[in-house]
């Protein structure tokens, strides 16, 4: 029977334990889903100060509309966010409400049963005592194993005792969390609310802005054009620096010029494994920034027949921002063109960021730069009063998407 009673222990326990550990599996989502509705509230609020607070006079329709669209996207994504903690709050309530239920049955039944145990008990002691029921044994063996039935079903009824207390706390923990669940799907309903009546606003603003554009869209497309022409004609000069750099490594290494990956010397080979170390790690090049547009090919907001192509990302930041070195390296470069798109460039082993739109340089060709260091400062668009940097990364001379590089970009 000790046996026994130990499985029925260890039977308790385990139900404990798998609850427990549903419970925390659902509760570690949901907190993953707050955290990321968190950071995209924050990014809704950099936005307006970023893009929007006292620059609407400044900006061209075509500026406005861009930001507007992304900002539409982040609060789009907010709301599918809340809507996914809503639905899960919900399973979870249903859950607990099935739970609670099954728990009402479990402790009525075990409630009887242990009243009739109690009531037995009594009659028993009513009829003969203990030690009767002991004496009356025809024998010593007999007698031992009636001591033993009377112990066990002492032991039995205290365990049951034991079940209905903790059925009971079990059942009372989840009435109390269903409170607590229940007001927090209130507050996700009406925060999501909130966020649709503004997304509506934000809409119809966009509407506005494109039937206006639509009437000069051959000249918007033109802008666009014109941009993106400005943009590749920077990227062939980047990436001709890194091509020159590449045959100067092999060069130098005695290997052929025309390999397309650098001859990296030891130290450069240490410094190489600790960026890629480092994946999904890097911090950003600026304190205080947006993501504006991404790394690949982007549909233009405003011509869809148009698609923007972006060697990296660029980020919007508060005017006369610093920017940082996202890693420790050396200067490949520094440029400086007509159109005033001012780049820095840093070498780590054989993978090269780049940094463009600065006003102010704080390095210089072949200064060494640590982590976070800053390098420059970010130039403010006179015309919109936006302050955006492009950044990007190479691998020897082949782009990569700075999002799987820089942590939560």
């Amino acid at each position: 029977m000790k046996l026994s009673n130990s499985r029925f222990t260890f039977g308790i326990l385990l139900l404990m334990l798998m609850l427990h550990i549903s419970s925390f599996s659902q509760s570690k989502k949901q907190q993953e889903l707050e955290e990321r509705r968190r950071e995209l509230q924050r990014e809704i609020k950099q936005i307006g100060s970023l893009l929007f607070e006292g620059k609407k006079e400044q900006k061209s329709v075509i500026s406005v509309v861009e930001d507007l669209n992304f900002k539409i996207q982040v609060r789009k994504n907010l709301i599918g966010i809340t809507n996914q903690q809503t639905n899960l709050l919900t399973r979870e309530i249903n859950s607990n409400q099935t739970k609670i239920s099954k728990l009402r049955i479990k402790l009525k039944a075990l409630k009887a049963d242990y009243a009739k145990m109690i009531v037995k008990s009594y009659k028993s002691r009513a009829d003969q005592s203990k030690l009767m029921f002991l004496l009356s044994s025809t024998n010593f063996q007999q007698a031992y194993k009636r001591l033993q039935y009377i112990k066990q079903y002492a032991n039995y009824q205290k365990l049951q005792a034991e079940l209905i207390k903790i059925e009971t706390t079990k059942m009372q923990q989840l009435n109390s969390a269903l409170v607590i669940q229940k007001k927090n799907k209130q507050a996700l309903i009406d925060a999501n609310k909130t966020a649709k009546s503004i997304l509506d606003k934000e809409r119809v603003q966009q509407e506005s802005l494109i039937k206006e554009i639509k009437n000069n869209l051959s000249q918007f497309t033109t802008q666009i054009k014109t941009k993106q022409r400005e943009s590749n004609k920077i990227d062939k000069e980047i990436k001709k620096i890194i091509q020159a750099a590449i045959a100067a490594s092999n060069k130098k290494a005695g290997k052929s010029t025309t390999r397309k990956v650098f001859s990296l010397t030891p130290e450069q080979k240490v410094l190489a494994a600790n960026f890629t170390s480092n994946k999904g790690k890097l911090p950003w090049p600026v304190t205080k920034g947006v993501v504006k547009l991404r790394y690949g090919n982007n549909p233009s907001p405003i011509d869809p027949s148009l698609t923007i192509k972006s060697n990296g990302v660029r980020i919007a930041t508060s005017k006369g921002g610093q920017v940082r070195a996202v890693f420790e390296g050396v200067v490949q470069g520094i440029m400086t063109p007509k159109n005033g798109n001012n780049t820095i460039m840093i070498r780590h082993g054989n993978y090269i960021t780049i940094y463009k739109n600065l006003s102010k340089f704080y390095v210089n060709k072949g200064d060494t730069v640590t982590t976070k260091q800053a390098i420059g400062e970010v130039i403010t668009n006179k015309a919109s009063g936006e302050s955006i940097l492009s950044f990007g990364i190479y691998k020897d001379s082949s782009t990569q998407d700075p999002s799987t590089w820089i942590y939560r970009l």
